[in-house]
């Protein structure tokens, strides 16, 4: 017997706004709102526990009957992807693993590619460096283990690869997190207080939203294009309209639009942070992820006017300078894209007295990062140059592939080819991204529809693709798009040959 525990209620007018386009169907007008609430669930933009609008409220919102809704409803509860009860209202769950295992086989998804994660396969090494950390484990187990800063050889490791990278820094500026997205939500607590405005990009990483957020946070978002990056006028105006605690900015390969902040850019957005008391914290997981292409003004070195992919990430000339380089900032990294994600060890590099105060805030949320894992990466981090030489050669592959595939199955859609990353921003050329992603999953393929890297929803025209997959499940996942795009309504157009004949 399930228990319904209600939680944050979302109004008529924000889930109208995140419901967007959804009468954009062929669908019994039902079927098509319970379908893209289901998403909403899916995807993490209506959390567990939210607490769904009474049925006359959306039905008065959405301009629909009250029994259109009512059947939405009851459509949910029967997948169990909502719990109604008399006085609790409907409350949003996730079906039990019998459930949601019978809906995947009626649906045909026994066997589903997930490309919702922007992610690597593990790095040649990982288990040898193991066994080399399991050795060296002896000299610490006289220790409580309990470590909220980080192991001595670590945070040196970490401080060498900054040095390396032309940013002079001491081990003693590095807090080591349980990855990046735990070092976004300590910064957050740290730094946000409640109704504090904090600076972000939209699209942007959703997870740095939700962090945000969870620390009090009024998100006030500032627009980051594919061709023109971010909007400069907006971001400083905002920064001095409103003297946020903090912006949180992507400047290396942003997620998902693959841009790099120019350095001058970077240099102007930084002065003007400062004269606000602003702290800008710069994500840079993505930083060292050089897939090759036309290169930014951000890049250290001397390295304009190679070719696409020569020499793309061969050493750490032809990557970008740290956010920190160009004025004050505080940085987050992470291994979790370069080497694996299931090495959950990530860092925030920041001046020292930022640094105590982390350390003493962290006990509230966890007793430390292990040293086991700690161990292993700093062994890695010793030959991080080769590692990512290594992977600048599968992502160009892989981006390479995925394009030339997208662009010539789908020829009506604007598809960049990113200089760095994981994934390509991909322009539809109509508000049917939500709609793509649930017909992709009646294919045996998810994907992160493009509302969800927005504040407030938006971005129906684009999808998130990752292109750092192998090329047996890349072919496989754009012929799943195909076959679903072909089953959208009233946007069908001529498509290229497939995938498979592309060499």
């Amino acid at each position: 017997m399930s228990i319904v525990t209600s939680g944050p209620a979302v109004s008529s007018r924000a889930l109208g706004v995140l419901l967007d386009s959804w009468r954009a169907s062929s669908s019994p007008g039902y079927a098509a709102l319970a379908d893209r609430i289901r998403l909403l669930v899916l995807d993490g933009r209506l959390s567990v526990g939210t607490r769904l609008p009474s049925e006359r409220d959306l039905a008065t919102h959405l301009g629909v009957s009250r029994t259109t809704v009512a059947a939405a409803y009851a459509a949910l509860r029967d997948a169990g992807h909502v719990t109604s009860l008399r006085g609790s209202g409907s409350v949003v769950r996730l079906p039990d693993q019998a459930r949601a295992a019978r809906v995947a086989r009626s649906a045909g998804e026994d066997d589903v590619l997930d490309f919702t994660k922007a992610a690597m396969p593990a790095v040649d090494g990982i288990a040898e460096a193991a066994q080399r950390a399991a050795g060296r484990l002896g000299a610490y187990l006289s220790e409580p283990g309990y470590d909220t800063v980080g192991r001595p050889v670590l945070r040196e490791a970490i401080a060498a690869r900054y040095r390396a990278r032309g940013l002079e820094t001491s081990a003693d500026q590095i807090v080591v997190t349980l990855g990046a997205q735990h070092a976004i939500a300590l910064l957050a607590r740290v730094l946000v207080g409640r109704g504090d405005r904090a600076v972000v990009e939209t699209p942007g990483y959703p997870h740095a939203f939700e962090a945000l957020r969870a620390a009090g946070a009024r998100l006030a978002p500032v627009s980051v294009t594919v061709d023109d990056g971010w909007d400069e006028s907006a971001l400083l105006q905002t920064l001095r309209r409103t003297s946020p605690p903090v912006a949180y900015l992507m400047p290396d390969f942003h997620n998902p639009t693959g841009a790099t902040m120019p350095e001058a850019q970077r240099v102007r957005v930084l002065e003007a942070a400062a004269d606000e008391g602003t702290i800008v914290i710069a994500d840079e997981t993505m930083a060292e992820l050089v897939v090759g292409g036309p290169r930014g003004a951000s890049f250290a070195g001397a390295v304009a006017g190679a070719g696409a992919g020569a020499g793309a990430g061969a050493g750490a000339a032809a990557r970008p300078l740290p956010m920190a380089a160009f004025g004050p900032a505080v940085t987050i990294g992470s291994v979790g894209k370069s080497l694996w994600g299931g090495l959950r060890i990530g860092w925030i590099r920041a001046e020292r007295p930022l640094v105590e105060r982390l350390v003493r805030a962290r006990s509230a949320g966890d007793l430390g990062t292990p040293v086991l894992e700690q161990l292993i990466v700093a062994d890695l981090l010793g030959d991080m140059d080769g590692v990512l030489e290594a992977r600048s050669r599968q992502l160009r592959h892989g981006r390479d592939r995925l394009v030339a595939g997208l662009r010539s199955t789908f020829p009506g859609w604007s598809v960049p080819s990113p200089a760095g990353g994981l994934t390509t921003w991909v322009g539809l050329g109509a508000p049917v991204s939500s709609q793509l992603v649930l017909a992709a999953r009646r294919h045996g393929l998810l994907l992160a529809a493009g509302p969800m890297f927005g504040v407030d929803g938006a971005f129906e025209r684009f999808l998130r693709v990752p292109f750092s997959y192998p090329d047996d499940e890349t072919d496989r996942a754009l012929a799943a798009l195909a076959a679903a795009w072909d089953g959208i309504d009233g946007v069908q157009a001529p498509r290229g040959a497939l995938m498979a004949e592309v060499v």
